[in-house]
């Protein structure tokens, strides 16, 4: 088992050091090479620009961006980066819109060791991978049994979700995503109407439940 990744090069980003270390050992253990680590989904797609690793491993959970915006914005630039994305929730939602965004894999933390470096060496291959302990839940979620009002949102609407439950105002998200203010405004006001949300802070706290966001 030693020698499962060996020449393969990883980026790491998870914007917790003591995770990120505890992944570092399992890859290089298993013969791959960590080329670099990010703690935010902006650093993350800076340094894949740089470093072109064989894959990323990224948390859906960071700050910035989050996971999710940071690979859109990287699979826009980079449409062949290979992707596994990790999260700590096991709901439907997060691996769904993953996999919308261009993930090449999805994995929970939960998973066993040798289940990380297996999913690691399948995606940095060019293979796609599905956590099997989710893939029930994703299949039914794909046929309509799941009725999660995240589903409602478009993906800009998502994506300005993400920011504003993160606490940033209409103008910084306006800033971040390269639009006018009012068209943030108008985004928000879908955003409650679909999630059946009065304020800023029942947009974090729906965040916070279905694991988009740490506090």
């Amino acid at each position: 088992m030693g020698s499962t990744l060996d020449t393969l090069r990883i980026l790491l980003a998870d914007d917790h050091a003591v995770v990120r270390m505890g992944f570092r050992l399992l890859l290089e253990g298993a013969g791959a090479q960590v080329v670099g680590e990010a703690d935010s989904g902006e650093t993350a797609v800076a340094q894949y620009q740089a470093l072109r690793p064989d894959a990323l491993v990224m948390d859906v959970s960071m700050p910035g961006i989050g996971g999710i915006t940071a690979l859109e914005r990287l699979r826009a630039h980079a449409p062949e980066a290979r992707v596994l994305m990790l999260s700590a929730h096991e709901d439907a939602q997060i691996p769904s819109r993953a996999l919308k965004a261009g993930a090449t894999g999805y994995l929970s933390k939960r998973a066993e060791p040798q289940e990380f470096i297996r999913a690691v060496g399948l995606v940095a291959r060019g293979r796609r991978y599905l956590d099997p302990e989710l893939a029930p839940q994703l299949a039914l979620a794909q046929l309509g049994g799941n009725a999660d009002p995240l589903e409602a949102l478009t993906e800009k609407e998502f994506a300005v979700f993400i920011q504003l439950a993160q606490g940033r105002s209409v103008s910084e998200v306006a800033s971040s995503h390269n639009l006018c203010p009012s068209t943030v405004g108008t985004h928000l006001y879908h955003i409650k109407q679909k999630l059946n949300a009065s304020n800023a802070a029942e947009l974090t706290l729906i965040a916070v439940r279905s694991g988009l966001i740490e506090v």
